[in-house]
């Protein structure tokens, strides 16, 4: 068995050994109350940013939801991130590219802006994508198993688009290209924040003002989910029980193999889990860790964790109080937190306080999938 992972900061009384439990994939959790000299990053709510172009904003959203950036044309980036479902698709495991089966969870794309202001590693469960949103929405375009796109067919297929021709030309002042249509995507998704959670509307119940208490104390949540952005962004092992469907289910495996395949991961056709981090750091102590996610939205992303393994959020409170799952035979962070019924509740309360009221969505849009050509592209320009 791996050596379970010890972490230590400084702070102003000396260094504290801080404790082991998490209150969502990828955090740890003390086993008892933190002391008011330890610095970790505040929560509070989100710092203010300059809104993208409402008109880019508007091409990015039109790309987001039209299926021929996908490699076949069967698939928009609103196929697992749905804006009735907090941009996600409210499945355990994601079904991806049509012939493929993905075997994660797809994350929400609510303040993903503020990712990398909070986050040491990359995007993606496993950390392995950039820190450049960019250069994330490139990936996910291109990558096999998600859009399966090919950026020079891309920009073809939006040349031939009356509308994108003059979106591009009004807020790029040229012809299209995919470079433009990434920029449009990223612009789309920085207009995806939280809005009037009571958290920052300073509108939290008294349960709530107690589970932060507990947040910040006895339970310990913010040794890993701290800062506006509730995530510190590392990569932990809270021993997360394995969806064995991704090796039931052979579509699912051999997309997973295909992953490890891309990213070099050795031992490939020994894996028998999900290896998380491992992808990154090639550390074998990394194998089962996941990076930390945000809390916020919360209300309305489950199911939760990598996998989509627990319903509710209920049911995360519930396993991270008991300590956890002891995941073969790869160390678990975690330890029994000991919450009453009461401090279960309080803590639930101030977890929900931290999703919109009004939830964050768009409009959907139905993209035609034909159009009329061009026969006079200066006049479209001019």
């Amino acid at each position: 068995m791996l050596p379970k992972l010890t972490t230590s900061r400084t702070v102003n009384k000396g260094k504290l050994a801080f404790g082991l439990a998490i209150m969502l994939t990828g955090s740890l959790v003390t086993t008892g109350a933190i002391s008011a000299g330890d610095a970790y990053p505040a929560i509070g709510p989100l710092p203010a940013k300059k809104a993208p172009s409402a008109d880019v904003a508007a091409m990015g959203k039109r790309l987001f939801f039209d299926a021929r950036i996908s490699g076949d044309g069967a698939v928009s980036c609103a196929f697992c991130h749905d804006p009735a479902k907090g941009f996600g698709d409210g499945m355990a495991l994601s079904e991806a590219y049509p012939g493929t089966n993905y075997f994660r969870n797809a994350p929400t794309l609510i303040n993903v802006r503020y990712k990398a202001d909070f986050a040491d590693t990359g995007w993606a469960w496993d950390g392995r994508l950039g820190a450049n949103l960019n250069d994330v929405v490139r990936d996910q375009l291109t990558e096999t198993t998600i859009m399966n796109m090919d950026m020079r067919i891309m920009h073809e297929r939006m040349k031939q688009d009356p509308v994108y021709v003059q979106m591009c030309e009004k807020n790029y002042g040229g012809d299209c290209s995919s470079g433009k249509a990434r920029k449009a995507l990223v612009a789309f998704m920085e207009t995806l924040v939280s809005n009037d959670a009571p958290f920052d509307t300073g509108k939290m119940s008294s349960d709530a003002k107690k589970g932060k208490k507990l947040f910040t104390g006895k339970a310990g949540c913010i040794s890993c989910h701290n800062g506006p952005y509730f995530s510190d962004g590392k990569p932990h092992n809270t021993g997360v029980p394995e969806d064995l469907e991704i090796f039931r289910d052979p579509v699912r495996h051999l997309t997973y193999r295909s992953v490890l395949h891309t990213y070099g991961v050795p031992n490939m056709a020994a894996w028998r889990r999900d290896v998380g981090y491992f992808m990154v750091s090639r550390q074998y102590q990394d194998v089962g860790k996941f990076i930390t996610p945000t809390l916020r939205e919360l209300n309305y992303t489950a199911p939760y964790m990598h996998n989509g393994s627990v319903a509710t959020l209920k049911d995360v409170i519930d396993y991270y109080d008991k300590g956890g799952n002891a995941d073969d035979p790869m160390p678990s962070e975690l330890k029994p937190l000991d919450l009453s019924r009461k401090e279960k509740k309080y803590l639930l309360a101030f977890l929900q306080s931290l999703s919109s009221v009004t939830p964050v969505t768009v409009d959907k849009m139905e993209i035609p999938q034909d159009y009329a050509p061009i026969e006079n592209w200066l006049e479209v320009k001019n």
